[in-house]
């Protein structure tokens, strides 16, 4: 948030800011615990503080060197988005694509958000016991 105050406001206007953050709290050691959870996320408190901001939270359930390539993994895995805005979210979407990826999953509103966070606890225990963090989601859905 630090970030953002010293971007201010004024030169924010509504652009729209890609959230990868997550609200991993490290007071405690390791593993970390999320500092803001259950009823509330971090990219709710980013939207709720610069509402002209059009946010999109993506990106934050897998490592960086996944998030920029995802053909470092073999078969389909998916990317999450999230946002109050569907313009954004569109516009995100082909910047994802631009990347590689073919899997995007819009999840609704900021609030999902929640979920996608909520998953960080997870996954640093998956890449403590795998030893890499060169993994991601895979959605299996079974035909209607």
């Amino acid at each position: 948030m630090a970030v953002l105050e010293a971007a201010s406001t004024a030169n924010m206007g509504t652009k729209i800011l890609v959230d990868i953050a997550n609200p991993l709290d490290f007071s405690k050691g390791f593993p970390p615990t999320l500092s803001i959870s259950n009823n509330d996320s971090l990219g709710e408190l980013v939207q709720r503080t610069y509402p002209a901001l059009r946010v999109v939270k993506t990106l934050n359930t897998m490592s960086a060197d996944i998030m920029i390539a995802p053909d470092r993994l073999p078969g389909e895995h998916v990317v999450f988005v999230s946002g109050n805005d569907a313009g954004a979210k569109a516009s995100v979407g082909e910047l994802l694509m631009t990347f590689g990826w073919k899997s995007i999953i819009d999840l609704g509103d900021i609030t999902t958000a929640r979920g996608t966070e909520s998953f960080l606890p997870l996954w640093v225990r998956m890449w403590k016991v795998l030893g890499t963090g060169d993994f991601n989601i895979q959605i299996v859905k079974a035909n209607a």
